[in-house]
């Protein structure tokens, strides 16, 4: 329905120490969404939070400030005081399993080995929510994925990333403007990374 209030929860770490690292892009997607609006904190949820329109639709955006393996609590939180299903959620995280670069959306599915999106997943009891996934593939040894992901993007991949980013904003206010199928058809297409331009 055009007036339904959608949430969109970034997800990532809370403190300075995780701004630049490769888990926290779902923070800067939604740094770019509020442009020169800032973020609130609503204790209960343990989140950072903003009310603003896209294109004319209510949206909620929520930072959960729990750390990435309790983000589930902030997000049953926000949807209890929202009163909102999980369907009217758009969660926008990081995904290693993805190309540097490449954005993925879905209406539903696995965590795919996400702490955060497996903790969302366990509290709310249902994979039915929405995804807009951003590929943040790299080299790294075997058993240092965790390594890997709470490290900075590095200079050669700070332009594909940032492109990524862009992208992201335009898929999530795609998907709450005029749904997730058109948003689908319109992000889900191979892009060629920084390290791959000769994409099929």
């Amino acid at each position: 329905m055009a007036g339904t209030r959608r949430l969109i929860v970034g997800l990532g770490n809370p403190t300075a120490k995780y701004d630049k690292t490769r888990h926290n892009v779902g923070f800067v997607v939604l740094d770019r969404l509020i442009g020169a609006g800032q973020f609130r904190s609503d204790g209960r949820a343990e989140a950072l939070v903003a009310d603003l329109r896209l294109r004319g639709r209510p949206v909620t955006l929520a930072k959960p400030q729990t750390y990435m393996n309790r983000s589930g609590y902030s997000v049953h939180r926000l949807l209890l005081r929202l009163a909102l299903a999980p369907q009217e959620v758009i969660v926008v995280a990081d995904d290693l399993n993805l190309p540097l670069g490449m954005i993925r959306i879905r209406a539903r599915g696995s965590a795919g080995g996400h702490n955060g999106m497996q903790s969302i997943i366990d509290q709310l009891d249902t994979d039915a929510f929405a995804r807009v996934r951003i590929g943040i593939r790299g080299a790294f040894e075997r058993g240092r994925q965790r390594r890997f992901v709470l490290t900075p993007f590095t200079a050669e991949e700070r332009p594909a990333i940032e492109k990524a980013v862009m992208r992201a904003v335009q898929a999530v206010t795609t998907c709450v403007t005029d749904g997730l199928t058109m948003a689908m058809n319109q992000f889900n297409r191979r892009v060629a990374a920084a390290t791959d331009s000769a994409a099929p």
